[in-house]
């Protein structure tokens, strides 16, 4: 973990932020919420909840479709959302935005546009050992499907990626490398930009993960110079049920579509369909139009306060949690790369993290438990499962006290 960070500038003002989420104004079995359990999904600002409201009462109607003004009014909303997103991320064109359900579906449209025609017997896709299970199983039933052989990147005992093993790893076969930009179980934040530069050099594609990293800090896709990028709409205070995926524009030419329907072909006949183009190629049937408003709305507030700032506040956080965590007697963290952000996974000495999660909930806390859908990283690690609190830019260091003073009652009542 960076070992000191710049504080937050003096505009950063949590308590007004704090105050742009209703849902934080609310109890839980009587007390003050404590909201700890971001890299599940975030809360969400009032003008993202309003957006998505205004959007139904006001405009809702199908897009792409429709010569009525509705229909217009929604197709400018959903396209101009898609413009939000592409400057968030600096690519390099609209063309090479496609809107999906999740980042778990932004990863399985590569696999199956990508991958199954790029992908074949005797191939090689190479992933980290630190994977979430949607940047694992994809790949597994790629290689199931067509005969290549998935390849795993080890990573150590402080949960960084082993970059000299993965270079021995890329070979003329591999054809693709997808990594997490930033472990949802560990925190850790990958060295994407030189993974993406190993794997070019040997021709391979690169696929990164970035449901964690979007929110925390800046991302450039352009600079990181990976092929594609997923990412979830509902960690980045958006709404559930929208996600993204960037290609690139070579990629891109070289995908075929994963879904047929409505929109994303050209013609149609009962010999054959001719597709649209990007990226409405790859969205086929009515999509999620208010959700692709709602994190329009998102990417707005996020960026009107500004990812430095906020990634400042919680690397500050983050700090003053680990070391409070490092002095209580019988706790070990897991995960405790020189670079990371945001997460604290742990194991407390004869409390199993369920039980944990249980008495923290009591005291109106909520962290998460379990292996986090990454169940290898837990066997790297030798546990069954973690406790993990994940901080947030309405995140404070009162939350931070309130989950020590719960750990305590904890060790109290399990000796």
């Amino acid at each position: 973990m960076t070992s000191s960070v710049a504080p937050p500038p003096r505009g950063f003002d949590v308590g007004r932020i704090r105050a742009d989420f209703p849902i934080l104004r609310r109890t839980v079995r009587g007390r003050p919420l404590v909201y700890l359990d971001n890299a599940a999904t975030t809360q969400k600002p009032q003008a993202v909840i309003d957006a998505i409201s205004r959007y139904y009462t006001e405009i809702n109607a199908n897009v792409h479709r429709g010569v009525h003004q509705l229909s217009e009014l929604a197709t400018e909303a959903f396209e101009e959302a898609r413009e939000k997103v592409r400057r968030f991320f600096n690519a390099q064109d609209g063309r090479g935005i496609v809107f999906t359900r999740n980042a778990t579906e932004s990863i399985n449209l590569v696999a199956h546009a990508f991958g199954s025609s790029r992908v074949g017997r005797g191939d090689e896709v190479l992933i980290s050992a630190m994977e979430h299970h949607s940047n694992i199983v994809p790949w597994q039933m790629l290689c199931g499907r067509t005969g290549a052989s998935l390849r795993v990147a080890p990573i150590d005992d402080r949960g960084e990626l082993r970059l000299d093993e993965l270079d021995r790893l890329i070979s003329d076969r591999t054809k693709l490398v997808a990594v997490s930009h930033m472990s949802n179980a560990l925190g850790t934040i990958n060295p994407v930009e030189e993974i993406a530069g190993i794997a070019r050099r040997r021709g391979a594609r690169v696929l990164v993960d970035g449901s964690q990293a979007a929110y925390h800090m800046p991302v450039d896709v352009q600079a990181l110079g990976c092929d594609f990028y997923a990412a979830t709409g509902h960690k980045l205070y958006g709404p559930m049920g929208i996600g993204v995926l960037y290609a690139s524009a070579d990629a891109m030419e070289q995908m075929e579509p994963f879904l047929g329907g409505g929109d994303m072909i050209s013609s149609v006949t009962f010999e054959k369909s001719t597709w649209n183009e990007p990226p409405h190629k790859f969205e086929a049937g009515t999509p999620d139009v208010a959700g692709a408003v709602g994190l329009g709305a998102a990417l707005d507030y996020v960026t009107s306060i500004g990812l430095r700032a906020i990634a400042s506040h919680e690397q500050e956080l983050l700090e003053y949690a680990t070391r409070a965590l490092e002095t209580m007697e019988g706790v070990r963290l897991i995960g405790t790369a020189r670079r990371k952000a945001s997460i604290l996974s742990f194991v407390m000495d004869g409390v199993h993290p369920h039980d944990i999660g249980t008495v923290v909930d009591r005291e109106g806390i909520a962290i998460r438990t379990g292996h986090h859908c990454a169940q290898p990283v837990m066997d790297r690690f030798g546990v069954p499962a973690t406790a993990r609190a994940s901080i947030a830019m309405y995140n404070t260091r009162a939350d931070i006290d309130a989950l020590m003073a719960a750990l305590s009652r904890v060790r109290q009542l399990f000796g």
